[in-house]
């Protein structure tokens, strides 16, 4: 075996333990079991007579050499998982200053209110949604009696939508510090909190500007960055609703900067029914798919090198202008080594490449592989597009290319062969029409966000110019709108999926078993072809 190939197992148990560790009630007993377990098949598989019978031949000597190196293998695989499940329990368990007062001064009661002055600045955009809003604070002060601790953590407030509050904003906060309650069987509201860092809530609290909250030189350049960062997507954001109707710009402003509270209910809803949601989600899914429909694209026009810069140019754009925040920077690291896997040829193990990347964003944040589902999707698209995109390649390599649309088919096919399951589980929903309307749409995605972009950058010199970048704009998006809102109309365009957690491991080990048996038959067609030759 490979070195390659050893490594890869061990960040494939590294992210399976991880995983797992979400499922354990106490992961360090869980992490002392696979401990146990993983020293004892290491030792045993090292010892040098085992599987070794006497008398001794040859032949058997070098099978027992091999397994005992599977063994050590296996073992070490198993210590690899502890470590994952031992990192997840660590991030999981972790407690806040914020946290801990809380408990502290609740009298056990975890979710009891208490009155406290907190400062520090507004860490996001404002979500507001009709009369109501959530802000992400980022807290640096907690005022106590007779003394003020300094912290350096996100709380979420709960308010109303007026008047509003721009990330880096310094404020003081006055209101009831709680902790978050699951208020749903079928929604894990607390995990989904911690996985954005935030373990406390304060409701309706009393907000004042506070400009002399004191902050480090890191918060500093933070907010001076993002502050310039967000006063360009608003203005990019404004430009294109001037230069385009309702609801084409909430759709181009969707696909570009990831923003959907815009975009009509009955469009959302043949978005859902079609499973074409990716397009408008920031994740490393419609990255991914959207930076390998580009570059398909661009590689007709110039050579390839150059079409991979560009696309590489326009991830990082459209990864600034949506804001930078950790999850789409992580999809945007997927996107960008699938890139250049794929479109530069220069890594040695593309699978291990995307592997380690995504096991280092796991062990700096261990709650996304669980919790995160915009991380999911992006992992899950990525390793379709790596495994099952090679098989069916060979399939049907028979069909000849016509402007990429069959590399575009296989792409979006082998993508959604690997998120369907996933999505069918969060949603209860499966898409009938979902590789059709793939088909229809992804293949103009790279027109509609260049035109898109330009439409932007022309409404920012002049409207007019704008508007008339837009016409084009509009054509292409009219017909893609179209597509989507037609096909999810049909009545059989989607079905109702109740599926279990254990269902839906079942279907990724049968699909993992698929391109395992299609990997196998393939090497023995190799090899009888080797010998034939």
């Amino acid at each position: 075996m490979h070195r390659s190939q050893v490594f890869g197992y061990l960040l494939i148990s590294f992210l399976v333990g991880i995983f797992g560790g979400a499922w354990f009630e106490n992961t360090y007993l869980a992490t002392a079991v696979f401990v146990l377990i993983g020293t004892i098949v290491v030792t045993i598989s090292a010892y040098e007579k085992t599987f070794v019978t006497k008398p001794i031949r040859q032949a058997q000597g070098k099978n027992a050499e091999r397994n005992r190196r599977i063994g050590v293998l296996i073992g070490g695989c198993i210590l690899v998982l502890a470590l994952g499940v031992f990192r997840y329990g660590q991030a999981n368990l972790n407690q806040s200053l914020l946290t801990e007062f809380v408990r502290s001064t609740g009298s056990g009661q975890a979710t009891k209110g208490i009155a406290v002055t907190t400062r520090g600045f507004v860490d996001d955009e404002m979500s507001v949604k009709g009369d109501k809003a959530q802000l992400v604070f980022h807290v640096t002060e907690l005022e106590v009696p007779g003394r003020i601790l300094a912290t350096d953590e996100l709380t979420l407030i709960f308010l109303n939508a007026y008047p509003t509050y721009k990330f880096g904003d310094l404020i003081s906060v006055q209101g009831s510090l709680e902790l978050p309650e699951n208020f749903t069987p079928d929604f894990d509201y607390v995990q989904y909190l911690k996985n954005k860092n935030i373990r406390t809530t304060i409701s309706y609290p009393k907000i004042s500007l506070e400009p002399s909250v004191r902050l480090s030189k890191l918060q500093q350049l933070k907010i001076t960055f993002y502050h310039w960062v967000f006063n360009i997507k608003d203005s990019f954001q404004s430009a294109i609703n001037r230069s385009l109707s309702a609801p084409y710009s909430a759709y181009i402003n969707g696909i570009l900067l990831g923003t959907r509270q815009d975009i009509p209910d009955d469009l959302t809803n043949a978005f859902n029914r079609t499973s074409t949601t990716h397009i408008l989600a920031i994740s490393g899914y419609n990255i991914t798919i959207i930076a390998e429909a580009l570059l398909m694209a661009l590689v007709f026009f110039m050579k390839r090198r150059y079409a991979f810069w560009i696309s590489v140019i326009v991830i990082i754009i459209f990864t600034i202008m949506t804001g930078a925040s950790a999850s789409v920077v992580r999809a945007a690291i997927m996107g960008l080594l699938l890139l250049f896997a794929n479109g530069y040829g220069r890594l040695y193990d593309p699978k291990n490449s995307i592997l380690l990347a995504g096991g280092v964003m796991i062990f700096l944040d261990p709650l996304a592989l669980r919790y995160d589902v915009g991380f999911q999707l992006s992992f899950l698209a990525v390793l379709g597009l790596m495994y099952i995109g090679p098989i069916l390649k060979e399939k049907f390599k028979r069909i000849p290319e016509w402007f990429g649309l069959k590399e575009i088919f296989l792409m979006s096919i082998s993508a959604q062969i690997m998120v369907a399951p996933l999505l069918a589980y969060i949603f209860n929903t499966f898409s009938l029409v979902s590789i059709l309307a793939n088909l229809f749409v992804l293949p103009l995605m790279p027109l509609v966000m260049f035109f898109g972009f330009l439409t932007g950058v022309g409404g920012l010199i002049f409207d007019s110019l704008g508007r008339a970048i837009g016409l084009v704009v509009w054509v292409i998006a009219s017909y893609q709108l179209q597509v989507i809102q037609w096909l999810g109309s049909l009545s059989f365009s989607a079905v109702t999926v109740v599926m279990s957690s254990f269902v839906l491991c079942l279907l990724y080990i049968l699909i993992t078993f698929g391109i395992w048996s299609m990997k196998v038959i393939k090497n023995q067609q190799n090899g009888n072809n080797q010998k034939k030759s």
